[in-house]
């Protein structure tokens, strides 16, 4: 499923009830004896660093011109210094947001009024998050001083303006957050972000990098030859390719007021957008823009791959993102489709994500033979061949994802091209073992679940292993479902760099699924093996290099050029977390055709959010 975080609850309640949590347990950090700070502007409450030095503290008649007023989710406004840089100093915002809660909104932009509270560091998602804080004024005091003033021209944010360096490496002595490192605004642009925190800021025509999504928020770029990719995307090609010219445009009026523009990556939002720059749970640095150009569509196409030759073996993998029974017939039409057409019938295609046959009713229910059913009726129906389908049921709510819904990796093939080899199948908890047979490697159960019992796989799912036959030779197949990077911090994380506290687990996974190709080849050398699916991890990873450990397998998608790799886009990066690996076997690069097929990822309109991928070869 997603990348990082779990599922979403409408953004207004969400972030209304983070803020309402957050104030009952308090703010980031609050003064020991709060004192009061009288006479002070906006520049003097942000500070030089990211936390203010006034945080605790109580305001008083702090002067600005209203430039934004949010009236759902985390509401209030924001002000600005009727001045630009009034202090001089480039690392000190003139701009901050004042949080009212519950409290009625009385101003409107191009108010000039004089705001009283405490100064407080809200941290969206909370502490433990990693994500840095947002400084604002709480429990306010407002007065209305004139209104219809001229607001404070914008900040022009530019790729010219945006620093190459993304971010100051943490300081050791402060467990690497960059908290308390004086902002350096023209070297990083994390820095230069931070320097323009509720600020009214611009940006221009700026290519979209992130389609719009169901938040009604999407991601641009200001960056234009950063990392791109011929579809206009921007691609995550390492740690220290953050790219930061990203960022999330939402916009500040409610959508059922002013509709939010659909666009897919590469389109182009004309005309930019204007308004103050917030800091958020899900993106970061967010421009919430009280004017929003057009989105000029560039008519961007779902990719469909080559038909396998009689002589080549396809094999495909696709999250199908919790795929059940309960789902509209239009996601199975329009998967199955996608099968069909775009990806030309592979003669096998490992899924993930298939629930069980009630989906998330959580009632014990593990078969998954309505759901396969419903989906392999669709793909029939959509001119394509009759799967055959073999799976192993997992144990109740021990495979992770959503409560109830016991996803599971299963394999479809079709029986007109290839067979499958039956071993006395296995079930939930007993491992498949590698045994020789005629002088050659084979499954003890096919299908089987690899190394089940490992502490790597609990609350996780098991991989699957199937023996199947294609013109005569052998190729053993192995599906994968990694754990996610639920609870690694964002890129914008005050730690610096941010910690990936789940990499931990999927590098034992990892481990574990090259100790069984290993024992394939140790009894077979030249044995052909595919490891494919929801890696959850990227080909420079190091769940990716302890997959490869030894010469055992390798990344397919290494063989498309850097800009080509990607599977998945979050928040405006394309990345990989899709991939297929294979043994030394298979064949040599040349002898492998290797494709990410782009039908998801950089669309508004999605069946998945997973793109899938087809390798294509002759055992």
């Amino acid at each position: 499923m997603s990348h990082i975080s779990s599922p979403r609850v409408p953004r207004s309640a969400a972030i209304g009830s983070v803020v309402a949590a957050a104030l009952a347990a308090g703010l980031l950090a609050v003064a020991s004896s709060p004192a009061s700070a009288d006479g002070v502007r906006i520049h003097d409450i942000q500070g030089t660093t990211r936390t203010s030095p006034l945080v605790g503290q109580q305001v008083s008649d702090v002067p600005g011109i209203v430039t934004g007023v949010r009236g759902y989710g985390s509401k209030g406004f924001w002000i600005q210094s009727a001045k630009g840089a009034a202090d001089d100093d480039a690392a000190t915002s003139e701009g901050i947001f004042v949080f009212t809660g519950s409290a009625p909104l009385t101003v409107k932009a191009g108010d000039a009024v004089r705001v009283s509270g405490t100064v407080g560091e809200y941290v969206p998602g909370g502490t433990g998050s990693g994500n840095q804080s947002l400084t604002q004024i709480t429990k306010p005091t407002v007065t209305v001083e004139s209104s219809g003033n001229a607001l404070p021209a914008p900040v022009a944010v530019t790729a010219k303006s945006v620093p190459s360096r993304y971010a100051p490496a943490g300081d050791p002595a402060q467990d690497g957050s960059i908290n308390a490192l004086p902002l350096k605004p023209r070297s990083y642009a994390l820095d230069l972000y931070e320097s323009l925190e509720g600020m009214n800021v611009r940006i221009g025509s700026s290519r979209v990098v992130g389609a719009t999504d169901a938040y009604n928020e999407l991601w641009v770029t200001v960056k234009k030859h950063e990392n791109p990719n011929r579809r206009g995307g921007t691609v995550y090609g390492s740690y220290g390719a953050q790219n930061g010219g990203r960022l999330q445009i939402q916009q500040l009026a409610p959508v059922s007021e002013q509709p939010f523009p659909k666009a897919n990556v590469g389109d182009v939002l004309r005309g930019g957008a204007v308004g103050p720059l917030d800091f958020n749970q899900f993106g970061g640095y967010t421009l919430v823009a009280r004017e929003l150009g057009k989105v000029d569509d560039k008519g961007l196409k779902r990719e469909k791959t080559r038909k396998q030759a009689k002589g080549e073996l396809a094999v495909a993998t696709y999250n199908v993102e919790n795929l059940d029974p309960t789902d509209p017939q239009t996601k199975f039409d329009a998967l199955a489709g996608a099968v069909v057409a775009n990806l030309s019938s592979p003669d096998i295609v490992a899924l993930e994500e298939i629930q069980d046959d009630n989906g998330a009713k959580n009632d014990g229910t593990v078969s998954a033979e309505a759901t396969l059913k419903k989906f392999t009726d669709a793909i029939v129906a959509a001119g394509g061949p009759r799967y055959a389908w073999r799976s192993v049921d997992p144990q109740n709510n021990k495979d992770g994802g959503e409560p109830g819904g016991n996803i599971r990796q299963v394999f479809l093939y079709n029986p007109e091209r290839v067979s499958f080899t039956e071993r006395a199948p296995g079930d939930a908890t007993t491992p498949t073992e590698v045994v020789r047979e005629g002088g050659r490697a084979a499954l003890s159960h096919s299908p089987g679940r690899v190394d089940p019992g490992n502490a790597a796989w609990a609350d996780s799912r098991k991989p699957l292993a199937g023996e199947f036959t294609f013109r005569g030779r052998t190729v053993f197949v192995i599906a994968n479902h990694f754990g996610s990077k639920g609870g690694d911090e964002s890129l914008t994380s005050h730690h610096q760099p941010p910690v990936r506290s789940s990499e931990a687990k999927r590098l034992l996974q990892a481990q574990a699924v090259n100790g069984f190709v290993k024992d394939v080849r140790k009894v077979q050398r030249n044995a052909d093996v595919v490891v494919l699916g929801d890696i959850n991890d990227f080909e420079f990873s190091v769940a990716t290099k302890a997959l490869e450990d030894g010469g055992a397998l390798r990344s397919a998608v290494r063989s498309l050029p850097r800009s080509e790799r990607y599977s998945y886009v979050y928040q405006g990066n394309s990345q990989v977390l899709d991939q297929i690996l294979t043994s030394p076997g298979v064949g040599d690069a040349d002898d492998v055709s290797f494709d990410s097929v782009h039908i998801n990822a950089e669309f508004a309109e999605q069946n998945s959010d997973h793109d899938p991928q087809v390798l294509r070869f002759r055992p």
